[in-house]
Protein backbone atom coordinates (compact mmCIF):
# COMPACT_ATOMS: atom_id res chain seq x y z
CA UNK A 1 0.00 0.00 0.00
CA UNK A 2 1.42 3.39 -0.99
CA UNK A 3 0.56 6.44 1.07
CA UNK A 4 1.42 9.88 -0.25
CA UNK A 5 2.03 12.21 2.64
CA UNK A 6 3.49 15.67 2.51
CA UNK A 7 5.96 16.13 5.33
CA UNK A 8 7.05 19.40 6.85
CA UNK A 9 10.57 20.60 6.26
CA UNK A 10 13.24 18.99 8.43
CA UNK A 11 15.41 22.13 8.31
CA UNK A 12 13.86 23.94 11.34
CA UNK A 13 14.14 20.79 13.45
CA UNK A 14 17.76 20.27 12.47
CA UNK A 15 18.59 23.92 13.16
CA UNK A 16 17.13 23.66 16.69
CA UNK A 17 18.88 20.37 17.41
CA UNK A 18 22.26 21.60 16.17
CA UNK A 19 21.86 24.90 18.03
CA UNK A 20 21.30 22.98 21.29
CA UNK A 21 24.23 20.66 20.57
CA UNK A 22 26.60 23.55 19.82
CA UNK A 23 25.53 25.57 22.90
CA UNK A 24 25.61 22.48 25.16
CA UNK A 25 29.27 22.05 24.14
CA UNK A 26 30.07 25.67 25.12
CA UNK A 27 30.68 26.70 21.51
CA UNK A 28 29.33 29.62 19.48
CA UNK A 29 26.50 28.88 17.01
CA UNK A 30 26.69 30.76 13.73
CA UNK A 31 24.13 30.87 10.93
CA UNK A 32 25.23 31.21 7.31
CA UNK A 33 22.43 33.02 5.48
CA UNK A 34 21.65 33.62 1.82
CA UNK A 35 21.40 37.40 1.92
CA UNK A 36 19.45 37.54 -1.34
CA UNK A 37 16.55 35.46 -0.05
CA UNK A 38 13.15 37.18 -0.20
CA UNK A 39 11.78 38.27 3.16
CA UNK A 40 15.11 38.48 4.96
CA UNK A 41 15.21 41.29 7.51
CA UNK A 42 18.80 41.67 8.64
CA UNK A 43 21.66 44.19 8.64
CA UNK A 44 22.53 43.92 4.96
CA UNK A 45 25.49 46.25 5.36
CA UNK A 46 27.38 43.20 6.70
CA UNK A 47 26.73 41.05 3.60
CA UNK A 48 29.80 39.59 1.92
CA UNK A 49 29.51 37.83 -1.46
CA UNK A 50 25.74 37.41 -1.03
CA UNK A 51 26.15 35.77 2.38
CA UNK A 52 25.58 36.93 5.91
CA UNK A 53 27.10 35.26 8.97
CA UNK A 54 25.13 35.72 12.19
CA UNK A 55 26.26 34.87 15.72
CA UNK A 56 23.18 33.49 17.51
CA UNK A 57 24.82 32.56 20.80
CA UNK A 58 22.87 33.26 24.00
CA UNK A 59 25.34 36.04 24.88
CA UNK A 60 25.03 37.72 21.48
CA UNK A 61 21.25 37.83 21.02
CA UNK A 62 18.02 38.39 22.90
CA UNK A 63 14.58 36.88 22.37
CA UNK A 64 15.88 34.11 20.10
CA UNK A 65 13.06 32.16 18.46
CA UNK A 66 14.09 29.19 16.32
CA UNK A 67 10.70 28.82 14.68
CA UNK A 68 9.32 26.66 11.91
CA UNK A 69 9.06 29.48 9.37
CA UNK A 70 11.93 31.72 10.48
CA UNK A 71 14.62 32.46 13.03
CA UNK A 72 13.98 35.69 14.90
CA UNK A 73 16.15 37.55 17.41
CA UNK A 74 17.32 40.95 18.55
CA UNK A 75 21.04 41.60 18.26
CA UNK A 76 23.49 44.47 18.34
CA UNK A 77 25.16 45.53 15.13
CA UNK A 78 27.62 48.39 15.39
CA UNK A 79 26.34 48.94 18.93
CA UNK A 80 22.76 49.44 17.77
CA UNK A 81 20.01 46.93 18.69
CA UNK A 82 18.28 45.49 15.62
CA UNK A 83 15.55 42.93 15.05
CA UNK A 84 16.55 40.15 12.67
CA UNK A 85 14.13 37.84 10.86
CA UNK A 86 15.62 35.05 8.74
CA UNK A 87 13.25 32.80 6.76
CA UNK A 88 14.23 29.19 7.42
CA UNK A 89 14.88 28.44 3.71
CA UNK A 90 17.43 31.29 3.67
CA UNK A 91 19.61 29.46 6.21
CA UNK A 92 22.41 27.72 4.34
CA UNK A 93 24.22 26.34 7.39
CA UNK A 94 24.47 26.27 11.16
CA UNK A 95 27.89 25.58 12.63
CA UNK A 96 30.17 26.16 15.60
CA UNK A 97 32.54 29.07 15.10
CA UNK A 98 35.36 27.39 16.99
CA UNK A 99 35.62 24.17 15.00
CA UNK A 100 33.27 24.48 12.00
CA UNK A 101 31.19 21.47 13.01
CA UNK A 102 27.53 21.69 12.07
CA UNK A 103 25.43 21.20 8.96
CA UNK A 104 25.31 22.69 5.49
CA UNK A 105 21.87 22.67 3.86
CA UNK A 106 21.12 22.51 0.16
CA UNK A 107 18.05 23.64 -1.74
CA UNK A 108 17.10 20.00 -2.26
CA UNK A 109 16.97 19.29 1.50
CA UNK A 110 13.30 20.20 1.59
CA UNK A 111 12.35 18.58 -1.70
CA UNK A 112 9.98 15.62 -1.42
CA UNK A 113 11.41 12.19 -2.22
CA UNK A 114 10.66 10.81 -5.68
CA UNK A 115 7.18 9.34 -5.98
CA UNK A 116 6.46 5.69 -6.55
CA UNK A 117 7.75 2.60 -4.84
CA UNK A 118 11.39 2.38 -3.98
CA UNK A 119 13.83 -0.06 -5.43
CA UNK A 120 16.44 -1.85 -3.47
CA UNK A 121 20.10 -0.87 -3.91
CA UNK A 122 20.70 -4.36 -5.35
CA UNK A 123 18.48 -3.46 -8.30
CA UNK A 124 15.46 -5.37 -7.09
CA UNK A 125 11.96 -4.84 -8.31
CA UNK A 126 9.21 -2.53 -7.20
CA UNK A 127 7.45 -4.90 -4.83
CA UNK A 128 6.02 -3.84 -1.49
CA UNK A 129 8.87 -5.52 0.38
CA UNK A 130 11.40 -3.45 -1.60
CA UNK A 131 9.73 -0.11 -0.86
CA UNK A 132 11.18 0.31 2.62
CA UNK A 133 13.38 3.37 3.19
CA UNK A 134 17.06 3.17 2.41
CA UNK A 135 19.56 5.28 4.32
CA UNK A 136 23.12 6.05 3.40
CA UNK A 137 25.98 7.25 5.57
CA UNK A 138 27.23 10.72 4.69
CA UNK A 139 30.70 11.58 5.90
Amino acid sequence: MSVSQSMTSSRPYLIRALYDWIVDNDLTPYLLVDAEHAGLQAPLEYVDNGRLVLNISPRAVRDLDLGMEAVFFNGRFGGEPRDVWVPTPAISAIYARENGQGMLFSDSDDAPPPSGGGTSPEGGGNSESDSRPHLRVVK
